[in-house]
């Protein structure tokens, strides 16, 4: 488990950071600026990341690869793309801690109450609340008050994560194949 557990962790770690820097960049395309940003298609592995390892090696597990993903991810936030001369940065750096701290325990609470469930309850109903408590405390600490536009900023990037979510229920069951479920 220990080889897994630093694997998952790294792995929460990457897709905090990418997902920070990619939220600052909106998609330029088909009028979707003010509607999405690159970052809701990165965030949503972090709640496949933490299913597995909540349906592996149970709750207590998931929660310490959560808090060691959030330590990485927000240790590389601040140190490779937070522009301490730039308060939107800042603000992003502490609306991802916030957001994901919260949204990920969340997470991994409900799926631990929904495990026994059939297979696609647990990591479905979790990621969704997960992805919609986080997606708004984002974007609220980040951009409330800012000029940008992160009300609908919020909504488009949430279609995106539940779209995500769904899509990744196929690795999900896949990956159940390599990791045992307790």
């Amino acid at each position: 488990m220990n080889k897994s557990f630093i694997t998952l962790s790294f792995l929460m770690g990457a897709v905090v950071l990418s997902s920070n820097y990619l939220v600052q960049f909106p998609i330029n395309y088909y009028g979707l600026n003010e509607v999405l940003t690159y970052g809701a298609f990165s965030y949503p592995i972090a709640f496949l990341i933490t299913d597995l390892a909540n349906r592996s090696y149970g709750k207590f597990v998931a929660r310490k690869i959560v808090y060691f993903g959030f330590l990485l991810g927000i240790g590389f936030t601040v140190l490779f793309s937070t522009d301490f001369a730039d308060y939107i940065s800042i603000r992003i750096a502490v609306g991802s801690g916030t957001a994901f701290l919260i949204a990920q325990l969340i997470d991994v609470q409900i799926f631990d109450n929904l495990r026994k469930k059939k297979w696609f309850v647990a990591p479905l109903t979790s990621s969704m609340i997960g992805s919609t408590i986080d997606t708004f405390l984002f974007f609220s600490i980040s951009f409330y008050g800012t000029g940008v536009p992160w009300s609908t900023l919020a909504l488009g990037d949430l279609g995106v994560k539940v779209f995500v979510a769904l899509t990744m229920l196929i690795p999900f069951r896949l990956l159940l194949k390599t990791f045992k479920p307790i």
